[in-house]
């Protein structure tokens, strides 16, 4: 039986404790997959075919399929004509960072558009009924930063709390990551709650926090981000951490209660090995188990930026790879 099919058995304290780092070459490896694996921030969903969709960054947003969460085939572009105003956000007109979600029958695709180390940015959202490349509507600009902003409109990530309540939190440098409330007939900001709340941030040395991805479990919400320096192929500092709260707006704090805010957050992934510089994740809740899919660089093949799987352990209280 694979490992990655193994999620909900029941382990004793002492196996569970085992599967806690204590250094860094204790974090876990990916689960094994093959085929189209070149990867960037991806986001994966099961859709109600039982395929899984797994959309990432490739100058647009390039998709990727799989029927068994191991072998994965290349597909098209999300957007094979690209929306026209993408080119009041980037030259080239690419988009990054998508977060694919399925609510009311439909198909939500958030995703940035903006050029590296910019911050006139804007996040997009586009719909489908089958959520496949091809299919997508787009239905405009979300949210904007500019130049005189002190935060960065990308990195998107849509989360649905049991009261119904749509908040989509994002960011990246700057002052970090911000979330604001979504209205769910529109998938655009609510027009009663203009406010922009501050979840985690850097406020002395780097300012490197981006690619926030919220989720509730046990009562907690958790908050995961990545840290330090993404894309330098083997020269990659990226890992992520994580904080909860019990409010969906925060205070979001580690497990030693640092808030993140402060520079806090609780490491999840970190490079050991081959695997450089893990970040750009997601969650995704599958029938063995929650998954943190995300990309990492890899050392024993020039830097290449591959796609990670892996499972995660709630049973400490905090999201355990393994």
């Amino acid at each position: 039986m694979s490992r990655r099919k193994t999620a909900l058995i029941a382990l004793p304290a002492a196996a569970l404790l085992a599967l806690i780092p204590t250094s860094a070459s204790a974090y876990p490896n990916p689960g094994h997959v093959t085929g189209s694996v070149i990867t960037h921030d991806p986001t994966m969903i099961r859709s109600t075919s039982g395929q899984y969709l797994l959309y990432a960054t490739d100058d647009g947003i390039t998709s990727k399929t799989s029927s068994d969460r191991t072998a994965f085939a290349a597909g098209a572009d999300a957007f094979p004509s690209r929306p026209g105003w993408w080119s009041q956000y980037s030259s080239v007109m690419e988009a990054w960072a998508p977060d694919i979600s399925y609510h009311g029958g439909k198909y939500l695709m958030y995703y940035s558009v903006s050029s590296f180390g910019s911050n006139t940015s804007a996040i997009g959202l586009a719909g489908s009924a089958t959520g496949l490349p091809g299919s997508w509507s787009d239905y405009g600009v979300v949210y904007t930063s500019n130049s005189s902003s002190d935060y960065n409109a990308i990195d998107p990530n849509l989360f649905v709390d049991d009261d119904g309540a749509w908040w989509l939190s994002f960011g990246s440098w700057w002052t970090g990551i911000k979330m604001i409330r979504i209205d769910p007939s529109t998938g655009k900001q609510l027009s009663s709650d203009t406010s922009r709340r501050s979840l985690a941030s850097r406020p002395t040395g780097t300012k490197a926090v981006e690619a926030p991805f919220v989720v509730k479990r046990n009562g907690y919400y958790y908050l995961f981000a990545s840290y330090d320096t993404c894309c330098a192929g083997t020269s990659s500092t990226y890992k992520v951490k994580v904080g909860r709260a019990t409010r969906v707006t925060g205070p979001y704090t580690d497990k030693n209660g640092v808030p993140m805010t402060q520079n806090g957050g609780t490491t999840v992934l970190e490079s050991h090995g081959r695997v450089i510089g893990p970040g750009g994740q997601s969650i995704m809740k599958d029938t063995d188990g929650d998954l943190i899919v995300y990309h990492y660089y890899d050392g024993n093949d020039n830097g290449t930026p591959k796609l990670g799987i892996n499972l995660l352990n709630w049973s400490s209280g905090w999201p355990v790879a393994y």
